[in-house]
Formats: C-alpha cells, structure tokens, sequence
C-alpha cells in the first residue's frame, strides 16, 4: 500500500445501534491537512484510494461507504466504478441543483445508486433533488433545536430517510430518535451515558474484576485457570481461540490448564483482556468494541515507531480501554481504581499528558479525521507522519477480522 493514501471512516448508525455504513473521511496528503481548496481532487482521490488503494470492502468491513461528491465528480460519472450496492453518494451542500446535477442524480438513482444530500438546509430550489433523493443529512451542529423540529415536520412522509449528522451528546441522540430520524451520526456512542456514578451489572463487575486479576504483574497461571473455570462462555472461547487454525496445533487442545501454557503470558493476557471486554461490551453498540480494537491495534503497532518498544502490552490495554467507561457507564477514573490499572496505563487514560496519552490522541484524531491534530500528535511523538495511514488500516482489518471469533 502506497505512503500517500490517506482515508479515515466514521460509522452511520441505524435506530438498533447496529452499523449501517460508513463515511469515508479525506484528507489530501501532508502539505494540506485543513485546506479541502481542491473539492474536486478530494472526492477523485477518495473514489480512487478506496477502491484501488485499500480496497473498499477492506476498508469498510463490507458496509457501505458515503462518499462527498463535487459537482465537477458527480457529472464525471467516476462513481460508478464502485458497485452500487458498497456506496451512497453524498451531493455535497454546496452543488448546485442545475439541470445537469438533476440529470446527474436521475442516472444513478435509476441504476441503483443511493443519493445522499449532505448538510441539508432547506430552500425551495432544492426541491427536485428532495425527489430523488434516499438520504437526507440533517447538521446537529449548525442547527437548532427548533430548526431540526421544522424539517422534520416537513419532511412528514416524505419517500427519503433523514439522517442526523455531528450528534455529539447523547441528549441530542435522544432527540434525534425521537424527531424520527434513521440514521444516526457523531461521537456520542463514545460517552458514557451518565456522568453520576451509576451499579455496574453483576456480570461487568465480574469481567472488570477479572481485568484486575489479568493485569497483576505476578500472573497466577492456577487462579486464571479457575476464573476461566467457573465461565462457560469464557471456557468456550479460550478453547476455540486455541484449536484455531492459526496456531496449527496437531492435536486438539482439550483442558483450560493446557491452553493457558501454551499461549504463554503474554499472548494470554492480550486474548484474555479482548474476550473479557467483547463480553462487558455485549450490551452496547457493536461498534463501541470495533472503535476499542481499533485503538488498541493502532497503539501497538505504532510503538516502535516512537521509541516505546516493550510497551506495545501497556499502549494495546490504553487503547482497548479508552471506551471502558462508555460500556460502563461510569466515570474513567473510578473504573480504573477498581481494576488497579498500571499507573502508566492509568495516567495515559485519567491525566492524558503522557506520550502514551499522546499516541490515544493520535489515532482519536485519526478517527474523527481532525487532521490537523493528527499532524500536531505526530510531531510531538516524533512519529513519520506518512506510516499513519498504514498503521490504520492494519488496525482497522484486525479489529473487523478478530471481533467475529470474540462474539
């Protein structure tokens, strides 16, 4: 994969919490992290890398990838290089619905395509466009509370689905659902829901003391075989995850005892932390554990690239507990004094001014595609900014490939 290829996604929620889609984020290269002057060069290029750089399907796990689309682009026919049933076309707020845009969106409205209006503000001459299209993004941010009321009111029955983009707090996600909307997008998935201290279910409780254990610098191999004991659903993975064919053992692994000795400390405490948190994780969005995988690959990937090789352990547990208190609903710090939590780890997490903090805030950036602190992160790290995206889309294959056999 080439060094220039710079794509980051956003999941799109449906009203179940489950991932309907994706958007694709772009960024041009190093020189211009903020200066999208070139509209034109921004949607090409995310057509082109997506689908020749990373491979879209790879990209997006085989969700369907939004996609910005010029005016210049969109009458350019490019996207119908991707199948229509891996893309929905975003027609950017700023198109003008002349003839030949209208002309443009009939096309591909009548071969299959999904037509997305992006930041949609109404005025009357967007009317033809309200006709053909299937989605309908509606700004949390530039918006007002009564505004979103209006169109929505008029937007009663309408043949097209409102998706509401930047929702930021979980109040506006309620909201939103109750307004009616569909589709739902912004970084409120990633807060807790409760800010006040809120009981644990018994079953978290059990997993995040099972952390605890997990994260004890004198490991019990005897009391970790009796905690996995006493879990069948954990007894069941461990055993699977061993008899894989990736590890190409002649002969079936059959006792807890053996499994553990044979994945060794390490690799223990690595796949033991991945099944205890895809079970504390159960009850949330899909996509919460997704985002905590992520995280984690990326920030043991990057550690020899910043000079920390031998804490690729510590940066994966900071990256797969970044959301922890999402899947809790409890405040970081209280969390981690009830996992006793290295102090590295739980500096990175609580206090955020350690490079380890450093390298979480550089894949969050990543995430949300804030390029430009993307490119502040990576001078303070000391880290090639153009190994970034490489970084990424290893994490993001691993996380999609790895959150099947933890369910």
């Amino acid at each position: 994969m080439s060094a220039h290829i710079y794509v980051a996604r956003q999941p799109i929620f449906d009203r179940t919490g489950q991932v309907y889609a994706y958007e694709l984020l772009y960024r041009s290269g190093l020189d211009n992290y903020f200066a999208h002057h070139d509209g034109d060069e921004a949607s090409s290029t995310v057509i082109n890398d997506s689908m020749f750089g990373f491979g879209l399907q790879n990209l997006t796990g085989g969700k369907v990838a939004f996609i910005n689309l010029t005016r210049t682009v969109l009458l350019s026919e490019w996207v119908t290089l991707i199948p229509k049933e891996l893309v929905a076309v975003e027609v950017l707020e700023t198109v003008e619905p002349d003839d030949a845009v209208i002309d443009a969106c009939k096309k591909l409205k009548e071969n299959g395509y999904t037509v997305v209006l992006d930041d949609f503000v109404y005025d009357e001459k967007f009317e033809p466009l309200l006709a053909l299209a299937d989605v309908v993004k509606i700004d949390f941010i530039v918006s007002s509370k009564e505004e979103r009321a209006a169109m929505c009111q008029r937007f009663l029955g309408a043949q097209f689905t409102l998706l509401a983009e930047k929702v930021e707090t979980h109040e506006e996600y309620q909201e939103a659902l109750e307004l009616g909307f569909s589709y739902f997008q912004g970084y409120f998935f990633c807060k807790p829901e409760v800010i006040s201290r809120k009981d644990v279910p018994g079953f978290k409780l059990n997993y995040l003391r099972f952390l605890q254990e997990l994260n004890r610098p004198d490991l019990d191999y005897s009391n970790m075989e009796n905690i996995i004991k006493q879990d069948m659903a954990l007894s069941y993975k461990l055993l699977r995850y061993i008899n894989s064919v990736a590890f190409g053992w002649r002969k079936k692994v059959e006792s807890i005892k053996q499994a553990l000795v044979m994945l060794g400390e390490r690799p223990l405490k690595k796949w033991a932390s991945l099944a205890a948190f895809s079970s504390i994780a159960e009850d949330k969005p899909p996509e919460l554990l997704t985002t905590s995988l992520v995280r984690a690959a990326f920030c043991e990937s990057i550690a020899a690239d910043i000079s920390m090789k031998g804490k690729e352990l510590d940066l994966f547990f900071i990256g797969m507990l970044s959301v922890v208190d999402a899947l809790v609903d409890r405040p970081m710090a209280e969390i981690l004094d009830e996992i006793s939590i290295s102090d590295e780890v739980r500096e990175a997490l609580v206090e955020g001014r350690t490079p380890a903090a450093n390298v979480l805030q550089l894949i969050i950036a990543y995430q949300q595609g804030e390029w430009e602190k993307v490119t502040e992160m990576c001078a303070m790290l000391g880290v090639d900014e153009e190994h970034i995206p490489e970084h990424y889309y290893k994490a993001i294959t691993w996380a999609d490939e790895i959150s099947l056999p933890l369910a």
